[in-house]
Order: C-alpha cells, then structure tokens, then sequence
C-alpha cells in the first residue's frame, strides 16, 4: 500500500540486514559510486532525412503532452516518474511524484 509520499513501504528481511548482531551491513563503498540520472522530456523518431533539414528554431514534436510527467532515469533504467521545476532564476530541476516498480527476473 501506497503512503502520501508515493514510497511504498517494503519490510526488510533479516537476509537483507546481515547476519549477527552486527546490525545492517556496511554500505559506506557503494555511497560514493557515481550513478547517471537523466530525466526525459518525451521522445520523437524520424527519419535522418528529415533530421538532416532541421535548422536553428526548428521545433521536433514530442510524444508528450505539455504538464505530463517526465520520466526520470538512473544508469537508463527507469526509476520514476516527476515534474519539471524551476530552482534557480535560470536552472531546472525535477522532481519525483511516482517510483516506478519495475519486475527484476532472478
């Protein structure tokens, strides 16, 4: 069941913490890993022909519509789902409004 953040709640098995009364495992290795995140607009395809004729203010339609949320991805797995923010006078950001589960075959 979904909370009012859009987390849902998933109990954590002993496996998952570690064995013992070591308590959880140590993940300090993994926090300074660097992970890619991209956050997706909308796609469009076309043909290289017709990217060939795009010139300076040529506008590509989207598959999206305008207010639909954007797709946020780590390492291009899709993760959730947000909306487009502003942070700054001239920056972007994004926030997320929906995990996204995804079904791990193993």
């Amino acid at each position: 069941m979904s909370g009012q953040d859009g987390f849902e709640a998933v109990p954590v098995t002993e496996a998952q913490q570690g064995t013992g009364s070591s308590g959880p495992r140590d993940l300090d290795a993994v926090y300074d890993i660097p992970v890619q995140v991209s956050a997706v607009l909308g796609r469009a395809t076309m043909q290289v022909s017709q990217l060939l004729k795009l010139g300076r203010g040529a506008v590509v339609e989207l598959d999206r519509k305008l207010g639909e949320a954007v797709d946020i991805y780590v390492n291009n797995r899709l993760v959730a789902r947000g909306e487009v923010v502003m942070v700054d006078d001239n920056r972007l950001g994004v926030t997320m409004t929906e995990i996204v589960k995804s079904d791990r075959g193993g």
